[in-house]
């Protein structure tokens, strides 16, 4: 099986935030991870916490769900 999980997140951008696409199409810039969450949830898909590390849903690049630039 070679499938590809809907959602990617890219790695962090200078501003901060990372692109976030489903199905292949942007949907926006998170910029935390509740907001990644608000974009699953506005695309129907599954937006629990859990739903996070679930790899056949999320495919993160360059970092995880926690990893952020908190303005450090």
């Amino acid at each position: 099986m070679d499938e590809r999980p809907p959602v990617v997140v890219f790695p962090l951008a200078e501003d901060g935030g990372r692109q976030v696409t489903i199905d292949g199409e942007p949907v926006g810039t998170a910029y935390s991870l509740f907001e990644v969450l608000d974009l699953l949830h506005g695309a129907g898909l599954p937006a629990e916490d859990r739903a996070v590390d679930d790899p056949a849903l999320i495919e993160w690049r360059e970092g995880g769900p926690y990893d952020w630039n908190d303005g450090a």
